[in-house]
């Protein structure tokens, strides 16, 4: 199976060199910093930018989510079992400070071992010789500020590589976010760039970034935020630099601020469709909190996600 991601990634590669106009699919590289970190992103069908409470997490989701965190302190650990044996983790840490609240993280993506095969001399017909790795890693650094009590911005940085055998690329990217509250009953809205940032290249071959502009609103239909029962309805449109306009929407359903049940849906994807999710928060004053989802990818499967946050 994992002969499958080598092949996925030299196509991507090929249609980043050669990509015809009239399609923008796999014109991009480094197409792992797409893929959702949390599973609390991953059960809301990814539209989560218009959420405030996604602690140091927000540094992968919209870092202007860090300037609403309540606590001084924040971690998070995340793992998914991705298609194809991949292997997905991710670690964030955040404080809040005088200047605004400071985030830091990194996202690994394990495409595990393959065979590498050379032609047999005089033969048709190849031998294993050996085996070789693929990954790819995202390091960040991200800055929020709220602005007032119902605005805050936010910026990350980070530093992406992605290697193949012996071969490698790496890079520095830009996110950007905004998150407001109306003050149209608890209606927020978001916003944000990510993966903005110059050509890369494997080799001398370059390729451009995964980038997209979101825009994204949640708001509670019944409840609030502080309230033992509230639903929240989200709704996030993506446009991206390498493919058509989607949409993503998510249900989450919360009770006495300790247990949760999500789940979403995503329109004009070739594969992806639905999630669901549930999540438990402790009832301390340290806050503690585990989530889980699934989500489908059609013919591929679908993947589950872990993820653990500690508030303080």
């Amino acid at each position: 199976m994992k002969n499958i991601i080598y092949l996925i990634l030299m196509v991507t590669i090929s249609g980043v060199i050669t990509p015809q106009e009239f399609k923008k699919n796999a014109t991009s590289g480094f197409t792992f910093l797409t893929i959702p970190v949390t599973a609390r992103t991953a059960g809301l069908s990814e539209s989560s930018i218009a959420l405030s409470d996604n602690g140091s997490s927000s540094v992968f989701v919209n870092p202007a989510g860090l300037g609403f965190s309540e606590g001084a302190h924040s971690l998070a650990l995340s793992y998914a079992s991705y298609i194809a044996e991949i292997n997905h983790y991710a670690f964030s840490y955040s404080f809040s400070s005088d200047i605004g609240v400071v985030a830091v993280g990194m996202m690994q993506m394990d495409f595990g071992e393959m065979s590498r095969t050379v032609k047999s001399s005089g033969q048709k017909f190849f031998e294993e010789n050996g085996k070789f790795g693929a990954s790819g890693t995202a390091i960040f650094a991200g800055y929020s500020r709220r602005l007032t009590d119902k605005f805050a911005f936010g910026l990350a940085v980070k530093y992406v590589n992605e290697s193949i055998d012996s071969y490698s690329a790496d890079n520095f990217l830009l996110d950007g976010g905004v998150l407001y509250y109306t003050g149209l009953s608890s209606l927020r809205i978001a916003a944000t760039i990510n993966n903005f940032g110059t050509d890369s290249k494997y080799l001398n071959d370059p390729f451009k970034m995964p980038s997209s502009i979101r825009l994204g609103a949640a708001s509670e239909v019944y409840g609030s935020m502080e309230s033992d029962l509230r639903v929240t309805l989200i709704a996030e449109a993506v446009h991206p630099n390498d493919g058509d306009e989607r949409l993503n929407t998510g249900v989450e359903i919360g009770y006495n601020k300790m247990f949760f049940l999500r789940g979403g849906y995503k329109f004009f994807y070739d594969e992806e469709s639905y999630s669901l999710g549930i999540g438990f928060n402790s009832d301390f004053s340290q806050t503690i909190s585990a989530d889980f989802s699934y989500a489908d990818y059609g013919r591929l499967g679908g993947t589950l996600r872990f993820s653990l946050q500690y508030g303080l």
